[in-house]
C-alpha cells in the first residue's frame, strides 16, 4: 500500500494477470484430487471384492497363485465333482475385482491426460452458446451438461459457481468444485454478520434478541468451519459439497462419497432444530450408516447423503405444523430425480431416509410429488402424513420404519385424540378411546405400527436421538436397507 508510481502499477497488473490465471486453474487442481480420490475408493472396493474371492478359495480348498490362477489344494482333497464349479466360482470373482481395479485405473488415468492436454491449451474457454430454460428438470439439465466441451463445463464452474453449485441434474463433481470456490465466501458473509452484532450495544435495557441473533451467527459459523474441515480432510470418503446457504438457519447438502458413483446411496433428511450450525453432527449420522455399509459389504461402493436443504422448525410449537415439511417437497422431489439423471452406470440403489419432523419431510415429498427412491425409511417418526405406506407412491414392501421403545415421539398424539381422551376420562369408555389411538400420531398413522402397511426393524432403547448409536441394532438395520439386504 505504501508502494506508488510506474513499477507499482506494473507489478498490480501482473499479479492481477497471475491472481486470475490460479483462479482459473483452481477448478482443474479440485478435479485432479477428485479423480485420485474416487480411484482410491474403487481400489478400495476392488481389494475388497479380490479378499472375499480368495476367502471363498480358502474355505473350498483352492489355491490362488500370484498371477491369479486357481488350482484345488493337493493338502486338501475333494470331490472331482465339486472341484470343478468351485474353481469356476472362484475364477470368476477374482476376474471381476481385477476388472474394477482396471477400471478404475485406465478411468483415472484418463481423467489426468484430459487435464493435462488441457493445461497446454488452456483450462477454460469462452462461455457456451446456451443454456438450460428456467425451471427446466434435472434431465433437460443433464443433457445440456452432457453437450458441453470440458472447457466449457470449467468456465462455468470458474465463472458461475452459484449457479453451478446448486443445480440437480449436474454431475456431483461439478457442483462440488463450483461449491468449494463459494465456500471462503460464505465464510466471510457470517464472518461479517457476527461482527456487526458485536457492534457495542447503546445504553438502555439489555437487546435480547440481538444477543440470541449473535449466538446463532457464532453457532453456525463453528458449524461452517468444521464443516470445511472435514471438506479438507484427506481421509475417506472424500467428502463432496453440493450445497450450502448460510443465509437465515443455514442450509447444507454434503456427500460422503460420490453419489454419481456408487451402487447405494442414502440420502438423509434431520428434523427439528437442524441447521448449518448441526450440519457436522448430522453428517456424521448419515457417516455412521455408511460405516455399517462398508463393514457389512466392503466389496459394494456406497454413498451418504446429508440433505438440509429446508427451513426446519426451531422449537415444538413450529413443528407441530406440516407447513415447512410440505415447502420443503419439491426441492427433495428434484433433488432425488437430479441423483438420477447424474448417476453414472446402471441405476444405483437409492433409499431416502427421515429422522423425526423430517420423516415428514420424506414423507409429503413422497406423497405429493413422488420421490425417485428404492426404499424409504423413518425413525422416530411423529407421523409421515399418510395413513398407509400405500400413498407413498413406492415400491411394495420398500417402506420402513423403526421407534424405539423409550422415544418421546411416541407421546406425539394428534390434538382430536387428546381432545377424546380428556372428555372421556373417567367413563367407562375411556380405555376405548386410549385404544382406538393408539397408533395414531400428530401426522397420521404411526408408520412403525404394522396397520401402516410398511415394513418394521428393530430399535433398541435408545431414546429420540440413539438410532445411531453403536450397538443399537436399529444402525445395522438402516444400513441393511441401503444396501438392499
Amino acid at each position: 500500500s505504501g508502494w506508488s508510481g510506474g513499477a507499482a502499477a506494473g507489478a498490480q497488473g501482473r499479479l492481477g494477470v497471475l491472481r486470475e490465471a490460479l483462479a482459473d486453474v483452481l477448478p482443474a487442481v479440485l478435479e485432479v484430487d477428485q479423480t485420485l480420490a474416487e480411484f482410491a475408493a474403487r481400489l478400495r472396493v476392488a481389494k475388497a471384492r479380490l479378499a472375499a474371492a480368495v476367502a471363498h478359495a480358502d474355505a473350498g480348498g483352492l489355491l490362488v497363485d500370484r498371477a491369479g490362477g486357481v488350482r484345488p489344494d493337493p493338502a486338501r482333497p475333494r470331490p472331482a465333482a465339486r472341484v470343478g464349479p468351485a474353481v469356476a466360482q472362484v475364477s470368476t470373482e477374482l476376474r471381476g475385482a481385477l476388472a474394477l481395479a482396471d477400471a478404475a485405473d485406465r478411468e483415472a488415468a484418463g481423467r489426468l491426460a484430459e487435464l493435462a492436454t488441457a493445461a497446454a491449451v488452456g483450462w477454460v474457454s469462452a462461455p457456451p452458446a446456451g443454456c438450460p430454460a428456467p425451471g427446466a428438470g434435472p434431465a433437460e439439465v443433464s443433457r445440456w451438461w452432457a453437450g458441453l466441451t470440458p472447457a466449457e463445463r470449467r468456465w462455468l464452474v470458474r465463472h458461475e459457481p452459484a449457479r453451478v453449485g446448486c443445480l440437480d441434474g449436474l454431475p456431483v463433481a461439478a457442483r462440488d468444485q463450483a461449491n468449494r470456490l463459494l465456500l471462503a465466501g460464505w465464510r466471510e458473509e457470517l464472518a461479517d454478520r457476527r461482527r456487526g452484532l458485536l457492534r457495542p450495544l447503546p445504553a438502555g435495557p439489555l437487546d435480547l434478541a440481538r444477543l440470541a441473533r449473535l449466538a446463532h451467527a457464532e453457532a453456525a459459523l463453528r458449524g461452517l468451519d468444521a464443516l470445511g474441515e472435514r471438506l479438507a480432510a484427506p481421509e475417506p470418503p472424500r467428502a463432496y459439497l453440493l450445497g450450502l446457504d448460510p443465509g437465515g438457519d443455514g442450509r447444507a447438502v454434503v456427500a460422503l462419497g460420490n453419489p454419481d458413483r456408487a451402487g447405494a446411496v442414502l440420502t438423509y433428511v434431520p428434523g427439528m432444530t437442524a441447521d448449518l450450525a448441526d450440519a457436522p453432527g448430522e453428517l456424521g449420522r448419515a457417516a455412521r450408516v455408511l460405516d455399517r455399509c462398508g463393514a457389512l459389504a466392503p466389496a459394494t461402493e456406497a454413498a451418504a447423503v446429508l440433505w438440509l436443504d429446508y427451513d426446519a422448525p426451531d422449537a415444538l410449537p413450529q413443528a407441530t405444523r406440516s407447513g415447512p415439511a410440505e415447502a420443503a417437497g419439491p426441492a427433495l422431489h428434484r433433488f432425488q430425480e437430479g441423483l438420477r439423471a447424474s448417476h453414472e452406470g446402471p441405476p444405483a440403489r437409492q433409499t431416502v431416509l427421515g429422522h423425526s419432523y423430517g420423516s415428514l419431510v420424506v414423507g409429503a415429498a413422497a406423497r405429493d410429488h413422488g420421490l425417485s427412491a428404492d426404499a424409504l425409511v423413518f425413525v422416530g417418526s411423529p407421523g409421515v402424513g399418510v395413513d398407509h405406506a400405500g400413498e407413498l407412491r413406492t415400491a411394495p414392501g420398500q417402506v420402513w420404519a423403526a421407534t424405539a421403545p423409550d422415544d418421546v415421539i411416541r407421546l406425539a398424539r394428534p390434538p382430536d385424540a387428546l381432545a377424546r381422551r380428556a372428555v372421556l376420562a373417567g367413563t367407562p369408555l375411556g380405555p376405548l378411546a386410549g385404544a382406538l389411538d393408539a397408533h395414531e400420531l400428530w401426522f397420521g398413522h404411526d408408520p412403525a405400527d404394522p396397520g401402516f402397511g410398511g415394513r418394521r426393524f428393530p430399535s433398541g432403547r435408545y431414546g429420540h436421538t440413539g438410532y445411531w448409536d453403536p450397538g443399537n441394532p436399529a444402525l445395522d438395520g438402516m444400513a441393511r436397507i441401503v444396501l438392499g439386504r
